[in-house]
């Protein structure tokens, strides 16, 4: 690892600072992903930006239904109104690494975690994001592991993070605040396609700081439910992965959110599955339909063609789930 100096503000402010004064600055939390990369020379940066002693840690809940979550507050909460509240939230940031991990990693950095594509993280390959204009290794290579949506001729690499999959399916609101102030993003609008910008995979600016996230109860968020599917039994990332949320009353489904995590640079909202299932019982036929159509506009090779039923059935999976409750 190549020498770098520590700052360790004390306020946002502070931070907000140093990051306006060096912009290649990399900020850190619980190190659990940014210290790797530094250590394998994916990324580079002469400055690190400590933020865990500025006091973004910690979960409020607030009279008017909404819950604040501090970017720094760890993956290993055993919050009981966010059980209550937002079980997906909840089954999601379980069903991530190991509890060595989780009890160091942050909800701001799990968001903003960066892929795992293999290409990606090891610099003797070619790889848009790492280094713009260099092509992509995976065009031609074991693309496994690669998008079925959402992917573009620079970069095929999936997003990693099960919590931001469950976040947009909760409609949570990601704070941001930079030189220009306080920024609000849905947690929906939060990741990019890559485009032809591989290398910007957020909304962030370089001199952003995830500040926290919000989170609003509702009928939807109560009754959610976050499906993954891996290739071993634990400690892993998701191959699929979905996350619903429903309102249904009188047994008729109102609204929906699907989105899924695995197959996409980005947390990819099922649309067509979501209209599938508004104004319908929710029964067989319905989660059947609503399965089938979560795969809509895939776009596949001869090694990714898998996903596809994997898509269905972890939709499927969390629709009977959710069937069963009243």
């Amino acid at each position: 690892m190549r020498p770098f100096t520590l700052h360790q503000p004390s306020t946002i402010r502070e931070a907000l600072d140093v990051l306006t004064k060096h912009p290649n600055a990399r900020v850190i939390a619980g190190g659990t992903d940014v210290l790797t990369l530094l250590r394998d020379a994916v990324i580079r940066s002469s400055q690190l930006v400590d933020i865990a002693g500025i006091g973004l840690h910690g979960i409020r809940h607030h009279d008017d239904g909404t819950t604040h979550i501090g970017a720094t507050t760890r993956n290993n909460v055993a919050d009981r109104r966010l059980r209550e509240r937002f079980p997906a939230l909840i089954q999601a940031l379980s069903s991530g690494a190991s509890p060595q991990i989780r009890n160091m990693a942050t909800f701001g950095g799990n968001l903003l975690q960066h892929t795992r594509c293999p290409y990606y993280r090891q610099p003797e390959f070619a790889c848009n994001r790492r280094a713009p204009g260099s092509g992509c290794a995976a065009l031609h290579g074991d693309r496994r592991r690669s998008a079925i949506f959402g992917a573009s001729r620079t970069c095929l690499a999936v997003h990693p993070s099960d919590l931001a999959v469950a976040l947009a399916a909760l409609d949570a609101i990601v704070v941001v605040e930079g030189k220009d102030g306080i920024r609000r993003i849905p947690a929906r609008g939060l990741h990019r396609p890559p485009g032809t910008t591989p290398e910007r995979p957020t909304e962030l600016h370089p001199t952003d700081l995830l500040t926290s996230i919000e989170l609003t109860t509702s009928p939807r968020a109560r009754r959610s439910r976050y499906v993954k599917f891996r290739d071993r039994a634990s400690f892993t990332f998701a191959v699929a992965s979905a996350a619903v949320a429903l309102d249904v009353a009188e047994g008729v489904v109102r609204s929906a959110r699907i989105v899924l995590g695995g197959v996409a640079p980005l947390p990819w909202a099922a649309s067509k599955a979501e209209e599938a299932l508004v104004g319908r019982t929710l029964d067989d036929e319905a989660i059947s339909a609503a399965s089938k159509a979560a795969t809509h506009g895939v776009d596949i090779s001869t090694r990714n063609e898998y996903k596809v039923e994997l898509v269905q059935r972890v939709v499927h999976r969390a629709l009977s789930d959710l069937g069963g409750r009243s």
